[in-house]
């Protein structure tokens, strides 16, 4: 293997990630796809979810992201999310509270209430916590 495939992940609050790694696995828009040396060139959407990576030492990082773009070309894979958290720095208490925040938004059927909103914030604070279980 070339083993110079390099993984950047970026919000729009700077750099979470950037190293070279030995594979990446991305839940995209169709199903989750891992992106290996030599990949073919590809654009992406991203869902809530996580994103799998081995690095170099064949350590995993695991990322819980809310959603974005990657796209892999010439062995550079940029991930372009709206939030990417790496899965021990998770603040599962925050994440918790959001979580009952949205619950009870959702139970109260407010006229008031955006539903689609609410249900993607219930999304994002699940797959925090679910992504913050994992060991790096």
């Amino acid at each position: 293997m070339n083993e110079n495939l390099h993984l950047e992940i970026v919000t729009p609050l700077g750099q979470t990630f950037s190293k070279e790694v030995i594979s990446c696995v991305v839940p995209g828009a169709k199903g989750q796809f891992q992106i290996l040396d030599k990949h073919a060139p590809v654009i992406s959407n991203i869902t809530i979810g996580v994103i799998k990576i081995q690095t170099k030492d064949k350590a995993f990082v695991f990322v819980a992201t809310s959603g974005g773009f990657c796209e892999v070309r010439n062995n550079e894979i940029k991930v372009i999310v709206e939030t990417a958290e790496i899965s021990n720095k998770i603040d599962v208490g925050r994440a918790l509270k959001s979580k009952e925040r949205a619950e009870e938004r959702l139970k109260t059927k407010s006229d008031n209430i955006d539903d689609t909103r609410v249900k993607l914030a219930l999304s994002r604070a699940i797959n925090r916590i679910h992504v913050a279980d994992y060991t790096s």
